[in-house]
């Protein structure tokens, strides 16, 4: 896999030494990381004793050069209706931020890595 985008539990697991999502990640040309996971991670470190810390561990994550940050645009917009729009009409509903991720998954090419099975349910979206 060349370009992967990380979710928030599998950012949880590399923290944890997850030894496959550091031979997948280790593998990557690029890692995307969804400004909607940062915006999960953050909110994580917020409740959690160690805030300082995982800013700083996130801090040098995001410094590794083949790290990249995605924004969302009109693009991630569209797609993000596109998915929302099937999931509802199917019945499958999964939580908003996951809709955001997905999106940013499909708008890059890239690989998702998450351990929510509810990502299955995306038509076109490639998960790890």
């Amino acid at each position: 896999m060349k370009k992967v985008l990380i979710d928030t539990n599998a950012y949880s697991r590399l923290l944890q030494g997850d030894q496959e999502i550091l031979r997948i990640l280790g593998k990557a040309e690029v890692v995307f990381l969804s400004i909607f996971v940062l915006a999960e991670l953050y909110t994580g470190f917020k409740g959690g004793f160690k805030e300082k810390q995982n800013r700083q561990w996130l801090g040098e994550f995001m410094a590794k050069p083949s790290v990249r940050i995605c924004e969302a645009t009109e693009e991630t917009a569209e797609i993000f209706s596109e998915i929302k729009h099937r999931l509802k009409k199917e019945g499958n509903p999964i939580p908003v931020h996951d809709i955001w991720i997905a999106a940013h998954a499909i708008e890059t090419g890239a690989v998702l890595i998450s351990f929510d099975q509810h990502f299955s349910k995306i038509a076109g979206l490639r998960v790890y």
